[in-house]
Parts: structure tokens; C-alpha cells; sequence
């Protein structure tokens, strides 16, 4: 039953305390038995309304009756109100103007509306099956006895016919009329007007064959899941008097690797300090020695003798932390040698690669969110309900979205199904977009759109989780995590901000701060706080691999998860509650 109450028959009724709405039945309408279908709409589309005949115009409260695996919902229409209808991935959604909709969320209406959302001006029927323009859905108008105007929703799984012909000129796709369908496939261009809407990676064409750098070369029995040893000695007996040479550089694609040969029993310490590592060596001597313009990589580096060895200082000019920027791993002597090789690599794109501990893979619980259901002061009451989040793994199906180390659509959906299920855990409801390989719509716009549409009243926040990309001429200039927002609501930046925050936090990887330069069609169709979040570049010879490295996925997850919570508990999100103290 719905919860909305509109205050129309809640006046009427003779007990003013009755909190229950009267059966709800198919109206009677002209020329109709009941269970009868409903006549073709005669009434022409929605006209513009005038503030005469909208003046205190309600809508909602529909009225519904079911058969059946199918629904039927019926909307009084106050004269000169207008409505456009958008069927998408997760439902069907009116958009309203000249009359205020009363806000309401309600339990399953029949089997074939799982939920009923209002607000805003806005009213979502959402459906346990997709929509498309024809298929799941029928509407129509027709005249009462009393001669208003009513619109009759039908959803049923076989349902086919969409709008009726009277009301397709109300049906919004989001598509303009000028544009041609876009279908991605593998290597199919992205048309310059859509390239717009787009985060810049998207618009990149999947490179040819061969032409992205190689990956960056491993360190010898280095173990990812290992933090860098920040002290250890060489093998062997200490040798009085040993000098330490120069050390000797290799230059990759985006690393640089330098090796420190070290003699038997010296002893190395790594300090990390912030654009620069420090190697105190002691056991050995050396002289004052430097190198300037080494590499992208590592600016410079300097011997500076110490009463015990040495310090070695090398200058990155990009942050270093105690767990990205470098990795190390002291390697034994070669044969017919006496120094052990200390190898350090450095590329900004290195993040953590370590895995999570059983305890840190959990996600603080979030308290359960107090809403107000129905409109009559009377009739309204609090309940409590899980939080509604949206999560958005980009792109799917034939839309392969950026293709290098990884192929995008892949790795979204992976790190979505790991953040949906954190936040579950903690007691969110979290709901994709998407949860197999698949677009919502072979056309891109209207893909988009559906997406975006999925941000119904009720739901707090809608995040796209997507892998950038640049082409081969560039794509040593790409690598790290952005979060995008647009001016879609007022709290997009502060929730965008949060996302970017918490994911560099937890995977290390190098900030490329928050964007809003373009204008996403995923963001600024959304009505309530929204992000898009970049979390590696494919092309990157490093950060590809980042991207392919299941512990980083991990961590990955578990940032966005935490973002997504703090947003939660400190009211950055729809309806602006705080929950808590974020932890």
C-alpha cells in the first residue's frame, strides 16, 4: 500500500484519525468494465499550464490494482499539467511540472513495481526488469466519468507498446532529434558532440597493436604483497675501507630503476622524504658525488659522507610515501661478485600493492536513515530505512570503454561488485547500475542517461567508477586517480572530494585531484550528489599494472566504500542527514 497521503482524502474521511488509505480500485471509466483494457488516450499531449488552473495542484497518490504478473497504475491529472516519462534501466520516471508532487516512498505496489519514489517533481516507478521504449510498459490517457483526466500506467514482463500514440511526444530518451545513434564497439570513434559529455579517457580510441609502452619490468623475486624492507645489510663480512661507486641507472617507460652496489656487511636504511628517498649506507666510505637530469623519474641524485658512510639523497620531484613511489628489494651478489645489488625502482604511478588484512576488509557500519512517509499532518509517520546509494560500473557490452592493460567495462564491474558488497555489509543499500557485462542501451546517450536516471527520490548518492586512459604519444603522461563532479547539486564537489580523499588514502596511488572542466551527461543528469571516479590509466606502463593487481582492486574497493560512507555520516548526500561521526 502506498505510503503517501494525500491530503484530498484524508480530509474526507469520517474518522480524521483513519491511517489507511480507502481500497484502491481502477477507476471507472467511460465505455469500460472493470478489468476491461483501457481505451486509447483521446486527450492530446500535455499542454503548458497556466497558474490559473495549477494553482494548488497535487500529484501522486496514484491509485493500483494488479493481475497477475502485471501492474497498473492510475494518476489524476489536474487540468493543465504537464509530465514527460523516461523509461529506463531500473524503471519508469515522470517528470512533473505545474503541480507539486507529493513526496512519498512506498512498499511494492504489485508484482511488477517493486517501489514507489516521489519527490522532487519528480516520481520513479521502479521495476524488478528493465524498461525500453516498447517493451515492459504501456501508458496511456483516458476521461473519467466525472470528465478529469487520468493516466493509466500498465508494467507487466510481456508487456509491449510503450506510450500510446496520443502521449509519444512526451516519451524523453534524452537522444536529440539532429543525432545519430552511437554504437561503441571495439573500434568504433566516439562522435565530437558526445565526446564532450565524456570524462577525456573515454574519448580515446583503443590503441593500435603494439603501440603502448611495455609494461615496467619487475624487480628479480620481488613479492608485490611485500612492503619495501626499509633497513637491511648486504651478505657477507664487513670490509674495512669499502667505497661505494656511483650508482648505475636503467630508464624504462615511466621508471626509472637505480642500483646501489653494495659491499659485503654495509647496512642500508630508506627514509622517504616526500619528493626525495634518503639511503643512509654505513660500513662504507665514498666520495662527494652527483648526477643532475637523470630521468623523468629521478631529477637528480647526491653522496653526502657521514662519519659512519654515507647518505645517497634521490631527488623524484613527485611524492613519495613509506608505501608508493618506490619499491626496493636488496638482491644477492652475481656470480664471480661480492656486492649485493640494491635495487629501487621509482615511478609516481607505484601504489600499494599490499594486501588487506582480514580486519581491514570491512567497512564501519552505517546507521539506518529516518525518513517521513506520507503528506497529511496527521497521517505522517517516521520509519527507518537503509541508506540508497548508486554505484555505476562504466561502460559494458559492446561498449568495451578504455582498452590497453585491461579493458575497462572488466575491471568497473569487478571493483563495483566488491564496493556494493562492502557497503551492503555495513548496512547500505547498494544498488549497480549494472552487475553483468552488458550497456543499458546501445545507444550511448541514452546509455548515459539511464544511468544517471537510476538517482531516483530517496536514493542519497550515485558514483561512476571508470579507468581513464591516453593515447601512445601521451600515455606516459597519465596515471593516478581523479574524481570528477559537475554542478549538478550543491554537494557534488564536497562528495567528489571525499571519494578522491579516501581512495588515495587507501591504495597510495598519486592524486590527480578533483575535475570539473567538462560537462558529463552520467553527472549533471543526476538530481542528487554525484561523482565519477578514475581509478588508473590503462595506457600507464605502471599504473596498468596497478590495474590488473587484484590487491590493488582491493584497496580500490575499499576507499570508495569508505568515501561513500564518510559522504553518509556527515550529510553530503540528498537529503543532507547526518547519520553520525564518520569513524
Amino acid at each position: 500500500m502506498l505510503c503517501g497521503v494525500a491530503g484530498s482524502w484524508a480530509e474526507a474521511q469520517t474518522d480524521p484519525f483513519q491511517r489507511t488509505a480507502p481500497a484502491q480500485v481502477a477507476p471507472n471509466l467511460r465505455n469500460t468494465s472493470p478489468g476491461a483494457s483501457y481505451p486509447a488516450a483521446t486527450a492530446k499531449a500535455p499542454v503548458a499550464s497556466s497558474p490559473a488552473s495549477t494553482a494548488g495542484a497535487i500529484f501522486g497518490n496514484p491509485r493500483t490494482s494488479s493481475d497477475g504478473s502485471q501492474t497498473r497504475v492510475v494518476f489524476d491529472l489536474a487540468p493543465g499539467v504537464n509530465y514527460t516519462l523516461a523509461p529506463t534501466f531500473g524503471g519508469l520516471r515522470l517528470d512533473v511540472q505545474g503541480a507539486r508532487v507529493l513526496p512519498a516512498v512506498s512498499a511494492p505496489l504489485g508484482a511488477s513495481v517493486s517501489e514507489y519514489r516521489a519527490g522532487g517533481g519528480q516520481v520513479t516507478l521502479v521495476t524488478p526488469f528493465p524498461l525500453s521504449l516498447t517493451d515492459g510498459w504501456r501508458a496511456s490517457e483516458a476521461t473519467v466519468a466525472s470528465g478529469a483526466r487520468v493516466l493509466i500506467l500498465e508494467f507487466g514482463p510481456t508487456l509491449s507498446g510503450g506510450a500510446s500514440p496520443a502521449l509519444r511526444a512526451v516519451v524523453h530518451t534524452s537522444v536529440p532529434a539532429s543525432t545519430p545513434a552511437v554504437t561503441l564497439a571495439l573500434t568504433a570513434p566516439v562522435n565530437s558532440t558526445l565526446a564532450d559529455q565524456l570524462p577525456p579517457g573515454d574519448a580515446v580510441p583503443p590503441p593500435p597493436r603494439g603501440s603502448l609502452p611495455p609494461p615496467a619490468p619487475a624487480l628479480p623475486d620481488h613479492d608485490t604483497e611485500k612492503p619495501s624492507a626499509l633497513a637491511g645489510q648486504a651478505q657477507g663480512a664487513a670490509q674495512a675501507g669499502a667505497l661505494l661507486g656511483a650508482p648505475r641507472v636503467g630508464k624504462n617507460p615511466g621508471l626509472t630503476r637505480v642500483v646501489l652496489d653494495l659491499p659485503p656487511g654495509a647496512a642500508y636504511r630508506l627514509v622517504p622524504t616526500g619528493v626525495a628517498l634518503r639511503v643512509e649506507v654505513t660500513g662504507v666510505s665514498a666520495a662527494a658525488l652527483a648526477g643532475q637530469n637523470i630521468s623523468p623519474e629521478v631529477r637528480a641524485w647526491r653522496y653526502e659522507p657521514t662519519a659512519g658512510g654515507v647518505n645517497v639523497t634521490l631527488l623524484t620531484g613527485t611524492p613519495l610515501t613509506g608505501r608508493s613511489g618506490w619499491r626496493a628489494q636488496l638482491v644477492p651478489p652475481l656470480e664471480g661478485s661480492d656486492r649485493s645489488r640494491l635495487a629501487i625502482d621509482f615511478s609516481p604511478a607505484l601504489a600499494d600493492l599490499t594486501p588487506l588484512k582480514p580486519g581491514e576488509r570491512v567497512v564501519a557500519a552505517v546507521p539506518p536513515l529516518q525518513t517521513m512517509r506520507g503528506t497529511a499532518l496527521l497521517a505522517s509517520f517516521a520509519t527507518m530505512v537503509q541508506p540508497r546509494v548508486v554505484i555505476d560500473p562504466g561502460h559494458g557490452g559492446r561498449d568495451p570503454g578504455a582498452v590497453g592493460s585491461i579493458t575497462e567495462k572488466q575491471v568497473t564491474l569487478d571493483v563495483a561488485l566488491r564496493v556494493r558488497d562492502l557497503l551492503r555489509a555495513a548496512g547500505v543499500d547498494a544498488v549497480l547500475t549494472r552487475d553483468s557485462d552488458r550497456e543499458l542501451h546501445p545507444d550511448k546517450t541514452t546509455d548515459l542517461s539511464m544511468r544517471a536516471a537510476m538517482g531516483t527520490p530517496g536514493t542519497q548518492l550515485f558514483l561512476s567508477i571508470h579507468v581513464n586512459s591516453m593515447p601512445p604519444q601521451n600515455a606516459l603522461r597519465g596515471y593516478g586517480v581523479e574524481t570528477w563532479w559537475n554542478p549538478n547539486h550543491p554537494l557534488s564537489s564536497n562528495f567528489a572530494a571525499l571519494i578522491e580523499k579516501n581512495v588515495v588514502s587507501v591504495t597510495g596511488a598519486f592524486p590527480q585531484g578533483l575535475k570539473s572542466g567538462r560537462s558529463l551527461a552520467v553527472l549533471r543528469n543526476s538530481r542528487i550528489p554525484a561523482a565519477l571516479v578514475e581509478i588508473g590509466y590503462t595506457s600507464h606502463p605502471v599504473d596498468g599494472l596497478n590495474l590488473k593487481d587484484n590487491n590493488y582492486l582491493d584497496r580500490v574497493a575499499l576507499g570508495i566504500a569508505q568515501g561513500i560512507r564518510e559522504a553518509l555520516m556527515t550529510g553530503t548526500t540528498a537529503s543532507g542527514a547526518v547519520l553520525g561521526a564518520a569513524k
